[in-house]
This record gives structure tokens, sequence and C-alpha cells, in this order.
């Protein structure tokens, strides 16, 4: 991607939920701006940890209303690896899956960002 700076965690997530998006540029020697804009709605909905077998979908959803603006899955266990971390297909959850090479289930999390429907 030319001509873009790298951004720390912060401001990254400052232009995200700002809805500047990945094009937000911050010079070596300024801060990024902060978010002026709230999100309507933002609540982070959070599948805990659960042993499912090597491959199986984890998904959470959305309350009634709201849509999945971003996410995340985590893979507990010896030697696991994410090997999915992505939104619904109709936008209101988010699903993770992974594995392990010595067992046959794997510990997955999955985390969900929502905001209010528009």
């Amino acid at each position: 991607m030319r001509g873009l700076k790298a951004l720390g965690a912060g401001a990254l997530a400052a232009a995200l939920v700002s809805g500047i998006g990945w094009t937000a540029q911050a010079s070596d020697n300024e801060a990024a701006p902060a978010a002026t804009t709230a999100v309507a709605g933002y609540q982070v909905v959070k599948l805990p940890n659960a042993n499912v077998p090597n491959f199986q979908r984890r998904t959470v959803y959305c309350p009634t209303g709201k849509v999945a603006i971003g996410g995340g899955a985590e893979a507990q266990g010896n030697d696991a690896i994410l090997v999915g971390s992505f939104p619904t297909d109709d936008g209101h959850g988010w699903v993770g899956l992974g594995r392990q090479n010595a067992y046959s289930s794997v510990g997955i999390s999955v985390y969900v960002i929502c905001a209010n429907q528009s």
C-alpha cells in the first residue's frame, strides 16, 4: 500500500471507529486525532472459551438491531492455531475456528464488535 505510514494501535483504532478507515495517516511528529464521533450502540459480545473438535466453527451474534463492525477469535491450548476469524455472511456475527496438531479438539473464544444498524 504505497504512501501509507504505519499507525500505532491507538491511532488505527481511532481511525477505524471514527470511520476514517485504512487510508488514515499520521506523521511521525504528530499524534493522530482522537475519534470525534461515537459509534451508536457500540457493544462487544463474547463467546467464552470452549473446547470443540478441530475445525468446528464457533459463532457469536450481535443483539437484534445491531450489526458486526469487527471481531476476532482466539485459539487456546498446546500447539493451538487459529485457522479462521471472519464475519458471518449476513453481517450480524463473527466466526472463529482453529485446530491443534496433537489433539482432536481446541479451545476457541470468539468476540464480535456490534453497533446499531442504520
